[in-house]
């Protein structure tokens, strides 16, 4: 007993719940159709009291219509005409209805593609900022080792530094030397002048006069050893500037571009340090010893032939005497420098090879007796 009085209580309680909610849809159903009989009753007594005055302004017009009948057939005519223009009109507008509902779903179906063209795109962004943020983890990276790589070259220059600073010294105890020797060699030869004498004057003369030669020879050699020298210091070790005995050799694309004899701005930064270098031994050098600096000019063996250069010849003294002009523009007296072109005549090297025709391409600069 106890246990089927509590399953009727579980059904009960379990059916109460679905059967108000019943009744209350019921109840809302029933108030539904009561508000739109409400409202229907309203339209149409509205309408029926429309139609009543109506019927009575007619009876009152149906003595004058009597007279006007045929004129209100031809108007009762265009009347249907006008009804049926509207009744193809409404066709037409539910047509248009019809097309604008088609369109409508034609427009829901192209959102939904660019929706899911959204969310591809979305996705592509984020992998897109993935790859940014590991690029910038790389660049911080290679942004310390390139901190790293500052200090060790930093490291490398103060080395630097010291050994040119020792080269500096050794070169100046060089040249003490050199000195030193030019003096000895020339107390050797006055004594040797002093020896003889008992010769005639005309080879006493003679010897004289060798001895100045010698003297202006080696004073002006100290002068180029010490030009040579600042030069060493200013450019350093470089791979297109060489030196060929007693020449500075500078490569001709240091200074000239192919098939050209202009100097532009690069290649003026690179003669400064040496007019700068001439212009410090210049004031040096006495002033009755008679000395220039020769440009000379040199191209491979390859011919040209245009306008401007109708043969090596032409392009390699117009190349040494745009050195010259530019020397000159820089405050180098005029009678202290010289140019001249060799062309292809004078070449370090007699390959045929891309590097020996480079290597022989070349401006050389000599400090010389005039």
């Amino acid at each position: 007993m106890p246990l089927a009085s509590r399953r009727s209580r579980r059904s009960s309680i379990d059916i109460w719940p679905g059967f108000v909610d019943a009744l209350a849809q019921l109840l809302m159903v029933i108030i539904f159709m009561l508000l739109v009989f409400t409202a229907g009753q309203f339209f149409l007594s509205d309408a029926l009291s429309g139609r009543d005055k109506a019927l009575q302004e007619l009876q009152q017009q149906v003595s004058e219509l009597n007279n006007l009948l045929t004129l209100e057939q031809s108007a009762g005519e265009a009347l249907r005409a006008t009804a049926a223009s509207l009744s193809t009109q409404l066709n037409a507008l539910l047509a248009e209805r019809d097309a604008a509902a088609a369109q409508l779903r034609d427009a829901n179906v192209r959102s939904a593609e660019m929706a899911s063209r959204l969310a591809a795109t979305q996705e592509t962004a984020a992998r897109a900022q993935t790859d940014i943020d590991q690029r910038d983890i790389r660049l911080r990276e290679l942004g310390g080792r390139a901190e790293q790589a500052e200090k060790a070259l930093a490291g490398e220059q103060q080395k630097s530094a010291a050994a040119r600073a020792q080269v500096e010294l050794l070169t100046a105890a060089v040249a003490a030397l050199r000195e030193q020797l030019a003096r000895i060699g020339a107390a050797l030869d006055l004594s040797e002048v002093k020896a003889r004498e008992q010769q005639t004057q005309i080879a006493d003369l003679g010897r004289r006069l060798n001895l100045a030669l010698a003297s202006k020879v080696q004073e002006l050699a100290r002068y180029r050893s010490e030009f040579f020298g600042r030069l060493r210091e200013i450019l350093g070790d470089r791979p297109d500037i060489r030196i060929v005995g007693d020449r500075f050799v500078f490569q001709s694309e240091v200074l000239f571009a192919p098939g050209n004899a202009e100097l532009g701005d690069a290649a003026k930064h690179q003669l400064d340090p040496v007019v700068a270098a001439l212009k410090e031994i210049t004031d040096k050098i006495p002033k009755d010893l008679n000395w220039v600096l020769r440009v000379d000019g040199h191209t491979d063996r390859r011919p040209i032939s245009n306008a401007q250069f109708p043969s090596n010849w032409e392009l390699s003294a117009a190349r040494a005497i745009s050195v010259v002009r530019y020397a000159i523009a820089q405050g180098i007296a005029p009678n202290r420098v010289a140019a001249a072109g060799f062309a292809d005549n004078q070449p370090l090297e007699s390959g045929d090879g891309e590097d020996s025709y480079r290597r022989n391409r070349r401006i050389e600069l000599k400090l010389t007796e005039r």
